[in-house]
Order: C-alpha cells, then sequence, then structure tokens
C-alpha cells in the first residue's frame, strides 16, 4: 500500500471529485469550506453518540440548501469535514480503491448540504464515476 497519503493528497482527491460533479451542484458549494482533519473531534464525536473517532469518515455542517434564508447572514459558512485517519482505516479495512471511498464520502456529504436522498447520492456518485 505504501505510504498513508497526507491531508493534502485526500484534499486534492475531494476537490477533483468536486470538480466531476455536474455543473448544478457545483454552482452551490462555492461558500462551502472543505476541511481535511486527522479526527473528528471530542465534542462532534459526543454530540453524534460516536464512541471511537474512527467510526466517522466525514461530516457536514451547516443548513441543506433547500433550508436557507436571507435571515442566514452573519451565520458561519457550511462546511465538509472528511476525516484522514477514519479514510485510512476504512481503507485498509475494506480494499476500496482510495479515490473511489474518498469520493463517496466526499459526495456523501455534499449530498447533506442539497438534503439529498441516500437514493440521489448514490445516482450523483455513479454520476461523477462515469
Amino acid at each position: 500500500m505504501g505510504q498513508a497519503p497526507s491531508a493534502e493528497e485526500i484534499e486534492g482527491v475531494a476537490r477533483a471529485t468536486i470538480a466531476r460533479l455536474p455543473a448544478a451542484f457545483r454552482a452551490h458549494l462555492g461558500d462551502v469550506v472543505l476541511l481535511v482533519e486527522e479526527f473528528a473531534d471530542d465534542e462532534t464525536l459526543a454530540a453524534l453518540g460516536i464512541e471511537h473517532p474512527l467510526d466517522l469518515t466525514g461530516l457536514y455542517h451547516g443548513r441543506p440548501v433547500g433550508e436557507k434564508s436571507s435571515m442566514d447572514s452573519g451565520a458561519t459558512p457550511d462546511r465538509i469535514h472528511l476525516y484522514r485517519r477514519a479514510i485510512l482505516e476504512e481503507w485498509v479495512e475494506t480494499g476500496v480503491r482510495l479515490d473511489d471511498l474518498i469520493a463517496h464520502v466526499t459526495i456523501h456529504e455534499i449530498g447533506h448540504h442539497f438534503g439529498l436522498s441516500d437514493d440521489d447520492m448514490h445516482a450523483l456518485e455513479e454520476a461523477v464515476a462515469d
């Protein structure tokens, strides 16, 4: 497997995934911040009821596009967090190609930004893979 990819390399794969999204989706992602961190912090894990940091590969913080209003001014920007160590752990455990796994997690979190169902997220993932 070689050396584990850095946070910057994982971010590069995530950004390449975003670049392959249909234009209608990309147009609404300009203000979303993409962060790659080693693990989710204890506060986040506790809020989600997750005991082990390797059990969370990604998280969307924000309000879905369809729920936003002009009253949201001054709010912190929406954020997509990718958790490097959890992604790498899942990669080792599943044997899924790392770029496919990063794309999957990235699209899943983008799906939350748009308020998509799991079926819609899978369809978007297939569109990006083509």
